[in-house]
Parts: C-alpha cells; structure tokens; sequence
C-alpha cells in the first residue's frame, strides 16, 4: 500500500461508494469518508468496506473538504482527493503503486486525467478529454481554493507532474438529478461571478499553472476575463456550438447531444440568468454590505 490518505467526501451516496471503495482497494493506507449525515446507506456501505468515516454539515464542497484536511489527523506523506462518483480504474492504480514511491522530492502534486461517462459512454469530444485536475499531493504542500463553485487543488514547494491512467467520473443517476444538481452549482457560481464583479468578498486565486494544470488555469483566465462579460444569452450559445462543431462533440452520438447541450449550454445560461435575476434584485441596495445581505437572502448561503 501507498504511504497515502484518500478523502471522499459523501452525502447520499449508496449508488456508489461501494465502487469508489473497491476501486482503490489495496492502494493506500488510509481511506477517509467525509459524510454530511447522509440518510442512506452511505454511512453503512463505507464502514462494511473498510473505509474511515467522519461526519460533519456540508456549506459547499470548499469548505468541506477543508475540514477534512484539518480534521482527518492525516499522517501520510501523500493524499488524495476522490469524489463517491469517481473511479480509480485498473491501470491508474497500478501505475500510481508503481510511480508514487519513486517520485523525486521535488514533485509535490500529480495530475490526473479525468475522462467523464454519461448515459454508459466516454464523452471524448467537445473538450471534455482530458481534463487535467490535480488530485494526489505532499501532505502539507497542497490545499483546496475556497470558493463556492469550480474549487481546484493547489500545491506549492514544488512542481507537478500528470500520469496517464484511467480515471474517470461516472455518475449512475438520472436527468433529474443531473439538472438539479446543475440548478444548485449554477446558484454557487453565480455567487462567484457577482462576488468577483461587485468586489463583494474576496476570491481564492491560488489556481495557477505552476499551482495546479495549466488547462485548468487557462479555462479559470478565460472564463473570468472574456466569457463572464459577455451578453448572458450570447456566452452559452457560443460555447456551445464551438463545443459541438469544432470540438467535435457531434461525434459522441446521442449521449453526447444530450450531455453538451445541457452542460455546454442549458447550464452556462442558467449561471447567466441567474446573475442577471440577482442584478436586478440588488440595484436598490445603496453599498456592498446591502449587496451582500441581498445575495445572502436570494441565494439562501450563508456568505459572510
């Protein structure tokens, strides 16, 4: 086994706990679930595998996995961060048995290659492989950014490399969950999109090329500095056929029709419309802290 903790964070998850337990069987030495008092099975499931469990109330994913850095009493020299929906496939964890050990002390954070299945296929156009996330660190040289939505790991002290095995996001429910899910991130991204617009409280900007992947933090530059001040309706339409057309997501079939118009497009004019239901709400408010306060309000977080 590897001298590394893996925290999944876990909230009404018995679809899939099980499969993310066995995925990483015989990998390392501490597996940690971080559960928000599920109503399920989750709790039960983890336990009957083997894994750790820890209990506390979820704000948003950020703050969550940052208290289970703080509060897992993790002792490993590596760690790793996995959601219940994601599978570490066979050749992933060999190559990580293989490779981790014999890492020089100079690497402080490897890059995975997410590939993401929806309705049982590989979404392999429309930009959506790889994406390169930074997932397993030195303990101590990586944190999670606290922000409401799109959180990364970083890492400092060192530099990353990525290693090429299968992992993958593979999420069993229906549509309905899927666009309610999407409704809630899109609530938690326009929190985001107003917060950096307005000033309203300050951002986590640790995501850089040297941090985490430099995919990651040329999509976070793009977004911020063009997408987000384009037209609400204009954004989602464009992304969308440049997904579809010249990132060719025509050619995962009807799955990929499907999965590109509603994260490519329904999702991202959510996250506008929202920002533009939020705005007209709060242009009575005379300062920030009136801003703030009437966010809080419409979006039900607690923000301050």
């Amino acid at each position: 086994m590897l001298d590394l903790t893996i925290i999944i964070l876990a909230h009404n998850e018995e679809m899939h706990i099980e499969r993310a337990l066995k995925a990483v069987e015989g990998l390392a030495k501490r597996i940690v679930v971080v559960d928000s008092f599920s109503t399920d099975r989750t709790v039960e499931i983890a336990r009957f595998e083997g894994a750790e469990v820890l209990q506390n109330k979820f704000v948003n994913y950020a703050k969550q996995f940052e208290w289970a850095l703080e509060n897992a009493n993790i002792e490993t020299r590596w760690v790793m961060r996995l959601d219940a929906d994601e599978v570490v496939e066979p050749d992933l964890h060999q190559e990580m048995l293989v490779k981790v050990p014999s890492l020089p002390s100079d690497v402080a954070g490897i890059n995975l290659r997410r590939k993401h299945i929806f309705f049982d296929r590989w979404i392999r156009f429309g930009g959506r492989y790889p994406l390169i996330l930074l997932r397993i660190w030195r303990h101590g040289q990586g944190k999670i950014e606290q922000r409401w939505m799109d959180e990364h790991m970083v890492v400092w002290g060192g530099r990353t490399v990525e290693f090429r095995g299968g992992f993958s996001d593979h999420n069993l429910n229906d549509l309905s969950f899927f666009t309610d899910k999407h409704n809630k991130y899109a609530v938690r991204e326009a929190i985001d999109v107003l917060a950096k617009k307005h000033s309203l409280f300050s951002l986590d900007d640790s995501l850089s090329a040297s941090s985490a992947s430099m995919q990651a933090a040329g999509k976070r530059l793009f977004k911020e500095r063009v997408y987000n001040k384009l037209p609400f309706w204009l954004g989602p339409l464009g992304y969308f056929v440049y997904r579809y057309t010249l990132q060719l997501g025509f050619l995962d079939g009807r799955p990929g029709l499907v999965y590109h118009f509603l994260q490519g497009g329904w999702y991202r004019f959510l996250v506008g419309a929202k920002v533009y239901e939020y705005e007209r709400q709060m242009k009575t408010c005379r300062n920030k802290g009136e801003m703030l306060h009437k966010l809080q309000q419409l979006t039900g977080h607690k923000l301050t």
